[in-house]
């Protein structure tokens, strides 16, 4: 009877999945099930770099997915993330394949998307240990924050308008020792920030990896009287780090905590890639133009 059980539970386990959301992918990565994704986007490959070398089929992501390319991997679950394309999820619906939509705001949110996933593809203790690990490495940063001093702390997600991260990112900001500004995705004047003159600026931008122009982030906001700006202090830190909510979050934290608190906290050389500061950047820049 325990041999039938388990065949019936395998028969309702999802094996081709269409990820059309990073986290996704992150996450089925973590707890082991990679290889039940047949499809992703372009920005899974760019946090999950071993489907970029597999026969996975590249797509659309959920805002400008197209349900023809994704049905034509024959999928038996899809998962996307708000806002996605209302008419490609009808078709998806339409077809009979079973579709998620994620739409996490707090870690907490993120813990539950993690667990369900995982539940949902037969790995609920997998993805249960990755939450707790997720768990333990933010409170271990916060306990070592404790003592520090807080630092007021500007984070965006995007530059035109200016809009401040998410509120996953509130709370990892928090946990690392800093003070983060505003309503987490709201948008904000560059009159408001630098009225706040926040110690650290930080900015990751959705979809732009680690090129950020802090430079003229600065320049063309009129930034240069903030502490952060005069001391230094402005960041990119890689999107995929902080922008997918996905237990890679415990890599931005790290990026945010060396960033906040540089004296108690050092990156190894590999975690340093997701971190770029203005001074780097002007570095490169002086170097690409021949200037001395």
């Amino acid at each position: 009877m325990g041999l039938y059980n388990h065949r019936m539970s395998e028969s309702h386990v999802p094996r081709r999945i269409a990820c059309l959301q990073p986290s996704a992918t992150v996450i089925l990565d973590s707890v082991g099930q990679l290889d039940r994704v047949v499809a992703c986007t372009r920005y899974c490959a760019d946090v999950v770099p071993e489907v970029r070398s597999s026969n996975r089929l590249i797509i659309a992501d959920s805002w400008t997915a197209k349900a023809s390319e994704i049905l034509s991997t024959q999928p038996d679950l899809v998962i996307a993330a708000v806002p996605y394309q209302e008419k490609a999820v009808a078709e998806i619906l339409k077809a009979g394949i079973r579709f998620l939509g994620l739409a996490p705001r707090t870690l907490s949110d993120i813990y539950t998307d993690i667990a369900m996933i995982a539940g949902i593809v037969g790995a609920a203790e997998r993805g249960a240990r990755v939450v707790a690990e997720m768990q333990a490495t933010i409170e271990q940063v916060r306990s070592k924050t404790l003592r520090l001093p807080k630092r007021r702390v500007f984070c965006e997600e995007w530059g035109k308008p200016i809009i401040s991260s998410q509120a996953w990112v509130a709370e990892l900001v928090e946990a690392a020792g800093g003070e983060f500004f505003g309503a987490p995705g709201a948008h904000h004047n560059a009159d408001d920030v630098a009225h706040f003159d926040p110690e650290v600026i930080i900015a990751a931008w959705c979809g732009a990896g680690n090129r950020v122009p802090l430079a003229k982030i600065v320049r063309d906001r009129a930034w240069f009287a903030t502490t952060a700006a005069k001391n230094s202090r402005v960041y990119c830190i890689s999107d995929e780090l902080l922008n997918t909510p996905a237990p890679t979050l415990t890599e931005g934290l790290q990026a945010l905590a060396a960033a906040i608190h540089p004296e108690a906290f050092v990156l190894d050389d590999a975690a340093r890639k997701g971190l770029v500061s203005i001074t780097e950047v002007q570095s490169l820049q002086t170097g690409q133009s021949g200037l001395v």
